[in-house]
């Protein structure tokens, strides 16, 4: 076989099995005392400590994380102190997770951005939101 299409073959199938196993990764339940500056796609479980406006702590028992959830004017989250959530987003510059999405308890989802890209909101008020 010619050496070419062989390594075509391998890169095909190296790709098939990583590809198909993204999705998982990103939802890999993640520590908040393991978390590393600029990790992306990480998933924390935890109850909601305190909440201000759309920003929220919460904690996971391991530690606390400022979750950043987007602007109010764009889409009110209200969220509850004592409220079981997971967070799926990335540590932004500051320390905080920038929220894509927040799933209560009741299996609810709050979906707050692309994973991909600048927010949606990154405009200012007056983009079309959300309904």
């Amino acid at each position: 076989m010619n050496k070419r299409v062989l390594f075509g073959l391998t890169l095909a199938a190296i790709s098939a099995i990583t590809i198909g196993t993204l999705p998982t990764l990103a939802q890999t339940q993640t520590k908040i005392s393991d978390l590393q500056q600029r990790a992306n796609g990480i998933t924390v479980s935890g109850k909601v400590s305190q909440v201000v406006g759309n920003d929220f702590i919460i904690d996971d028992g391991t530690g606390q994380l400022i979750v950043d959830a987007g602007p109010r004017w764009w889409r009110e989250i209200n969220l509850k102190p004592g409220e079981q959530v997971s967070v799926t987003g990335e540590l932004g510059r500051g320390g905080e997770l920038d929220a894509f999405s927040i799933t209560r308890e009741d299996g609810s989802v709050v979906d707050i951005r692309p994973t991909q890209g600048p927010p949606p909101w990154a405009g200012g008020p007056n983009r079309n939101r959300p309904n």
